[in-house]
């Protein structure tokens, strides 16, 4: 039996839904500088970017499992050597980074004497109250949500590089199949 040519509809639909869901996230966090901290706006915004960002949490667990699960399919042509571990590299960025803003998110929102909620659902608590430790954990989830930007933008670059300029099929081994 040969190996797969594409990521399976699973991976594949937990690829575009997180992009989908990070869209939120992040246009969340910019938009809320824009409204009254009390008003009903921003806690729109503060529910929708703290749900949102742990549904990313959950859905980058089901993906680990999910690749474990299936292993990537080739790329035709095969990339150099170089490429593929620094497209590996770039995964591991990723999936630090969407496991690791959420967790730390979490944890500082419970250091900082808060509960975040999941789509309403209050959920454990990581941490007990310490205001400085939230300063700084906040604080760092705030700096790597802004590394973010350019670990999803260099990502995105990649496919485009591999679709346009090498012709390879890495861009199409994830796109939604087309019947």
């Amino acid at each position: 039996m040969s190996a797969p040519s594409r990521y399976s509809p699973l991976s594949i639909s937990l690829h575009w839904l997180t992009l989908l869901l990070l869209v939120v996230v992040y246009t969340t966090a910019e938009l809320k500088g824009f409204f009254p901290r009390e008003s009903a706006t921003m806690a729109t915004l503060k529910m929708l970017h703290s749900s949102c960002g742990l549904t990313v949490l959950v859905l980058a667990v089901l993906r680990l499992g999910a690749r474990l699960a299936q292993h990537a399919p080739g790329i035709t042509p095969a990339p150099a050597a170089w490429e593929t571990r620094l497209a590996q590299l770039m995964h591991v960025a990723l999936y630090a980074l969407v496991i690791g803003l959420p967790l730390l998110a979490w944890f500082g929102i419970n250091a900082a004497g808060g509960s975040p909620r999941l789509w309403g659902l209050p959920l454990p608590v990581l941490s007990a109250e310490n205001k400085a430790l939230a300063k700084s954990v906040l604080g760092a989830h705030k700096l790597i949500a802004n590394i973010g930007y350019g670990l999803i933008g260099l990502h995105a670059l990649a496919a485009l590089r591999h679709h346009y300029i090498r012709r390879d099929d890495t861009l199409l081994r994830m796109l939604p199949a087309r019947n």
